[in-house]
Order: C-alpha cells, then sequence, then structure tokens
C-alpha cells in the first residue's frame, strides 16, 4: 500500500466486526501510517478535497473493526503507530507435535497421505515455520511419486532420503546456513565477525543474512550476536564436526 487512497478505499469498504490484517507493517510509508492513527483512536479517516486554499477536511465515520499488523521487525515500526495497538504479543516458533498435525492436515488436503514418523521428520526440518513445512512435504511426495509411480503413503525411509537430496539437515539447516556457520568457524576463527565481512565471504546479500537465515542459527543457538561480530558456538563445531582450538 503505497497510495493515500489506497488505505482510505480499504478503510471505508470495512464493515463491522471485520478484520483487516497488514502483514510487514513496518514498511508501511508514513503518510499511510498517519491515515491509520485515526482510524484506529476513534474509527474515522479524514480526506482533504481540493489544494492549497480551496482544500476541505471531509471526516468519515468507519465502523467498529479489528486492525491486526504482523513485523518481523517490531523496533522499524514507528512508536506513534506501536503505541496505538491495544495489544502486542510475541509470537515464537511452532514446535514439532504443532507442526507435524499441520503436515498431516496438508496430506488430507492434498489426497497423499504421510506416516506419522514421517511427519515428524518434516516438522523437525521445518525451521519452525508452517510454511516451511508445507513445501518440505510437497517435495517429499515429488520424491516419492517419482521414485515409485505406485507409491501411496510418504514413509519415513523416502522422507530422509528426500530431505538429504535437497540439503536440508537433521536441524532443517540448509546449503546457505552451512556456508554462513562455515565460513564463520574456517575463515573468521570462529568470530567475532561483522556481517559485511560474513556477507562478502559467501555470496549473499546482507540484509538476506539478517532477516532470513540469522534469526533462526540464534533460536537454535549456533550464533551470537556480539557487540564485535557474529561468534560461533560450541554447538556450531559440534554439528560441523571441526575441533575447536
Amino acid at each position: 500500500i503505497e497510495r493515500i487512497g489506497d488505505m482510505v478505499a480499504i478503510l471505508t469498504n470495512l464493515e463491522a466486526g471485520d478484520v483487516l490484517f497488514i502483514d510487514e507493517i513496518h514498511r508501511l510509508p508514513r503518510v499511510i501510517e498517519e491515515v491509520l492513527y485515526g482510524a484506529m483512536e476513534d474509527f474515522t479517516v479524514n480526506i482533504i478535497v481540493g489544494k492549497d486554499a480551496t482544500s476541505n477536511t471531509i471526516r468519515l465515520d468507519l465502523p467498529p473493526f479489528t486492525l491486526i499488523g504482523a513485523t518481523t521487525r517490531f523496533g522499524d515500526v514507528s512508536a506513534p503507530l506501536r503505541d496505538r495497538f491495544g495489544i502486542v504479543h510475541q509470537l515464537h516458533y511452532y514446535g514439532v507435535e504443532e507442526l507435524a498435525r499441520i503436515v498431516k492436515r496438508s496430506a488430507k488436503i492434498y489426497d497423499f497421505p504421510i506416516e506419522e514418523d514421517a511427519a515428524r521428520e518434516i516438522a523437525k526440518r521445518a525451521r519452525g515455520t508452517p510454511r516451511i513445512a508445507n513445501r518440505l512435504y510437497r517435495r517429499v511426495r515429488d520424491f516419492a511419486q517419482f521414485d515409485d509411480e505406485n507409491c501411496d503413503c510418504i514413509r519415513l525411509e523416502i522422507t530422509s532420503s528426500s530431505l538429504s537430496k535437497l540439503d536440508i539437515d537433521e536441524y532443517g539447516l540448509n546449503q546457505t546456513d552451512h556456508r554462513y556457520l562455515r565460513a564463520l568457524v574456517e575463515m573468521f576463527g570462529g568470530g567475532p565477525a561483522g556481517l559485511n565481512a560474513l556477507a562478502a565471504a559467501i555470496s549473499e546479500d546482507m540484509t538476506t543474512l539478517e532477516d532470513v537465515y540469522e534469526p533462526y542459527l540464534l533460536q537454535e543457538g549456533f550464533i551470537l550476536r556480539t557487540p564485535r561480530g557474529r561468534m560461533a558456538t560450541e554447538k556450531t563445531y559440534r554439528h560441523l564436526g571441526i575441533e575447536r582450538k
């Protein structure tokens, strides 16, 4: 949403009791945020008609609605917008059991069953994220159908071999994760190393590393963020099979 008119159109088309969900709300331009202020405080929106001396402000009443904003960068949400939310919740990664249920639900939707232990194996490697779990399920299903056209169920053996072929290990780490960790250990002696240097070492975008890969590596205890830079933990050395010097 980049234009004020787009946001006003969305707000004025809401009905009483509707829920307006804005993903990555920290990316909203400031002028769009200002349209939301009145809507969040007293269910009104102001429209300016005309220009300069001939302009007039029209105040429109909105029906009661609920605004939900989601962001992975809470600190980037401006203070005026952040303070207008009545409730703030922090969501954590999904657990293995929850993800396994999601995988089995997807299996029903796609009408291609999966065994319990296979669903759990996918869940363990899904980085705590339903979207990734569903993607891995579809890829494992593809492998299963390709290897055996008569396959009628996804089993643990084909699941493990398929995920290995996709270079996704038992922690859900992929090739980029391993390149990051190996660079940190082998090129920078385990750290501390700056994000710029790490990004250059593995030819990856710095923002991608910070927003996509590092949160999970931090959550799982593979790296530490310090004022001096990123550092590898003992878990990283064990996982890579490298002796710490």
